[in-house]
């Protein structure tokens, strides 16, 4: 029997990169339907490159602080730069910067981001301090894929934790983030193995989930 070929990823970084190191980890394993071929950052010094150069993944970096051209031509360059890497799928896992509609358009139904609120609630920046200020009992986090308007894209999978008392922005940033860690190489598995569709309503279905598999996507809530 031949090799199956896997999924190859683009992963997009900006700092640290630990969802990165989540897909970095689920890739190890030899059942996972899916592999990175590039680590691409706007930071030059964004820990990201790091972890995927200690991986032995090609990463890369081109910074868009004075690009010339703005913003248009600064992603013309990072998506010839995927196409050249043979990636499939475009995962944005903190990458801190608007890509334009022409990426969009580019990599439509192959780009898919990580955000860190329940969607549709609590797009954009500073999502964990507008959680807590509105006095939801519930946060977490909203793989989706990617269209032009900011964090409106068709929602694949969400993770939901508790806000608890005496919960500050950091906190409840970190139990979030390790909902992250769990359901992005969840969703990456489903996108390899043919399992997501979406509708013309944009609603997303996963073809054969278990009933386990959404239970891990949506832990119970444990005692802190």
């Amino acid at each position: 029997m031949g090799k199956v070929s896997k999924l190859k990823l683009a992963v997009l970084v900006s700092g640290g990169g630990s969802n990165l190191q989540a897909i970095i980890d689920a890739c190890n394993a030899s059942d996972y339907p899916a592999e990175i071929v590039l680590v691409f950052s706007n930071q030059l010094d964004a820990g990201g490159l790091e972890r995927g150069r200690k991986a032995g993944i090609r990463s890369e970096a081109i910074s868009h602080k004075g690009y010339p051209g703005g913003r248009e031509a600064y992603d013309t360059a990072v998506s010839a730069l995927i196409e050249e890497s043979g990636a499939d799928l475009v995962v944005l896992a903190g990458y801190l910067r608007l890509v334009s509609e022409s990426f969009v358009n580019r990599w439509k139904d192959r780009l898919i981001n990580i955000h860190p609120s329940l969607l549709p609630s609590f797009k954009g920046l500073h999502v964990h301090q507008a959680a807590l200020d509105a006095g939801v009992k519930f946060a977490g986090c909203t793989v989706h894929y990617v269209v032009p308007e900011v964090d409106s894209g068709p929602i694949i999978a969400q993770a939901v934790v508790p806000v608890l008392p005496g919960d500050d922005a950091g906190k409840l940033a970190q139990r979030i983030l390790k909902q992250e860690h769990r359901i992005y190489p969840q969703v990456i598995r489903w996108i390899a193995e043919g399992r997501v569709s979406v509708d013309d309503k944009g609603i997303v279905t996963v073809a054969d989930a278990k009933p386990a598999e959404f239970a891990e996507i949506n832990p119970a809530i444990e005692p802190a």
